[in-house]
């Protein structure tokens, strides 16, 4: 029997590769459309729903994520499907290393203890969840990602963004391993607990090794520039971007990667796109012809 998805959040970049991703391996894609009925209504026969909305900028997060999760929580009781949800490394703070989901949740930031609070409360829901927990995103379509609007925002003029020391060890998750992660974990959901918090390893480099890739893809010279925090601290007060961005700065100085331990035990066969396609996925086709751009299939559509 045909299984069904509802995606939420479609025009987004977790939405677009997910729905793919489902669309591809022979699920039946429902994209949700707010202005067809609520969300309750949209579930009905579900079996699963990959909750891709996100207020954009951060905008309003303490009021807008806990309305949504409400309405994901009612919307999985009414279908009885398991929702899946892309996670943050938010809820750790300040912790360098390697995360897990043993890692303990000592979120120093608004927006970590909101992603706690929400994350709570689709535990306590008895609604299967799956939390698929992943560092900075990146969409070889720049819908928003973390590469397009931040590291590689001036790459044009041959320079990369960093938010610290060119050395600094971040976590990346590219976002069509993301989806097809989600994917293979909602085919053996059946086998999976009610609640389950799950590291998605990704690929961590730093902005130095990242540099390093880019000018080997592109033949140009690469320059590294640091990101203008005291430019966020100056316009804090009239610009809510500024503001939020400024709340997260201690995440770029923290070296962090995420274990991959727990991931292999679930899904391993899973194969991820090799490091240096995920590092030259952000940059743009004027730049680096040989990208490869993987559209979403254009016949998905919502039902």
């Amino acid at each position: 029997m045909q299984q069904t998805v509802l995606i939420l959040g479609a025009n987004g970049k977790i939405g677009t590769h997910a729905a793919e991703a489902f669309w591809n391996a022979g699920w039946a894609v429902r994209l949700y459309d707010r202005t067809k009925g609520n969300m309750a209504e949209m579930a009905k026969g579900v079996d699963v729903i990959v909750n891709g909305l996100n207020p954009p900028n951060y905008h309003n997060w303490a009021k807008t994520i806990p309305a949504i999760t409400e309405q994901v929580i009612a919307a999985a009781k009414v279908s009885g499907a398991t929702v899946i949800i892309p996670g943050n490394v938010y809820i750790y703070g300040d912790q360098p290393g390697t995360l897990d989901e043993a890692t303990p949740h000592l979120a120093t930031t608004r927006k970590g203890r909101v992603r706690i609070e929400m994350e709570e409360a689709y535990r306590a829901s008895g609604v299967q969840t799956i939390i698929l927990r992943a560092g900075n995103f990146i969409d070889p379509q720049g819908n928003g990602d973390i590469m397009s609007l931040f590291v590689m925002r001036d790459i044009a003029k041959g320079r990369l963004t960093a938010g610290s020391a060119a050395d600094t060890m971040q976590a990346y998750a590219y976002v069509p391993d993301w989806a097809r992660a989600a994917l293979a974990l909602a085919e053996k959901r059946q086998s999976l607990g009610s609640f389950e918090d799950v590291p998605f390893p990704g690929h961590a480099f730093t902005t130095a090794q990242l540099r390093a890739e880019v000018a080997s893809a592109t033949g140009r010279d690469i320059k590294i520039s640091r990101f203008p925090w005291w430019m966020m601290t100056l316009l804090s007060p009239v610009w809510e971007l500024a503001r939020e961005l400024r709340e997260m700065r201690y995440l770029y100085a923290m070296p962090h990667q995420i274990s991959g331990a727990k991931f292999a035990r679930l899904l391993p066969d899973f194969q991820p796109t090799p490091m240096a396609d995920v590092m030259r996925a952000g940059l743009p086709g004027d730049i680096y012809p040989d990208k490869v751009m993987h559209a979403s299939r254009q016949t998905i559509a919502a039902e």
